[in-house]
């Protein structure tokens, strides 16, 4: 897992440098507010996907004797600083974009700015897609959030080429600053989903209701074969699912029995969540115990 999610990670690394280098060249060139924006908004994009980068190879690392329960929060502390980036750059542009609307300027060369919007949306979709698809296949919530990032960037990029578009063909140099700010408040929208994300995992907040429901599912699969189930607990470690239980077995069944049927619901859950950990406590029926009588 851990080298080909940190070839995927290293790959939004190089895309992001190209395109920040890119955008900044021609935002200087054109004098485009949105045109720089974006380049702010790629430069933190890039900083995220270093953070990524390195978290992902983190978060890999087995458990050892100081990390009993593994690294794998190391991911959503990643992808709470990029997101707290990402709030960062909408504040930067929005302050960018109302001093271009205070001191208004001409914009050289326009469609040398469109086409380089079109470029980098082009070049991060590409690199949004791999990346999107590597999140998915090792459950990674960092390499998730960098690809949320490189998604925003490529419809920032749209929408900054159609803004250049639009003032070429009316003249109305203010377009470019409003569809910043407007840009701005959309990236900033991304960064508070993404916020919900990755930062309740850091305080140990139980898992999604969908995914409780599943494995609750799965635990009434044998039901048959034990008396009920209670103090039910979930929590999420990077891309690991935590799940604990007390499982009530018939005071007739034999240890070697009850760890079987453990065995067994462990690996039903791990069917459908292939992450996950599962800590079972196995307890007797403590009132069909009261009421056997006592061995004389």
């Amino acid at each position: 897992m851990c080298l080909n999610s940190s070839k995927t990670a290293f790959l939004s690394v190089l895309s992001n440098t190209f395109v920040v280098l890119l955008k900044l060249a021609i935002g200087i060139v054109t004098g485009s507010v949105a045109v720089i924006s974006e380049a702010i908004h790629s430069t933190l994009d890039l900083v995220g996907s270093l953070i990524a980068f390195f978290s992902v190879r983190l978060s890999s690392r087995s458990a050892d004797k100081n990390h009993p329960y593994g690294h794998g929060k190391v991911e959503n502390i990643s992808g709470t600083i990029e997101t707290i980036l990402i709030f960062v750059a909408g504040i930067w542009i929005i302050y960018e974009c109302v001093h271009k609307i205070l001191n208004p300027t001409t914009i050289k060369l326009p469609f040398l700015g469109i086409i380089v919007m079109l470029v980098g949306a082009g070049v991060n979709f590409i690199v949004s897609r791999k990346v999107k698809k590597a999140a998915d296949e090792f459950h990674s919530v960092a390499m998730k959030s960098n690809a949320l990032h490189l998604l925003t960037d490529v419809f920032t990029s749209l929408g900054v080429a159609v803004s250049l578009l639009l003032v070429t063909l009316t003249g109305w140099t203010i377009l470019d600053p409003i569809i910043g700010i407007v840009l701005a408040l959309y990236i900033m929208r991304e960064a508070y989903k993404l916020m919900k994300e990755s930062f309740p995992p850091l305080i140990d907040a139980r898992l999604t209701e969908e995914e409780e429901s599943e494995i609750l599912r799965v635990i009434e699969l044998f039901k048959e074969r034990y008396i009920e189930f209670h103090d039910f607990r979930t929590r999420r470690s990077g891309p690991e699912e935590y799940v604990d239980f007390h499982l009530v077995t018939p005071s007739t069944m034999d240890v070697l029995t009850a760890h079987q049927l453990c065995d067994e619901i462990e690996q039903a859950i791990k069917a459908v969540f292939e992450h996950s950990q599962v800590l079972i406590h196995v307890e007797p029926d403590h009132e069909r115990l009261a009421n056997q009588p006592l061995s004389s």
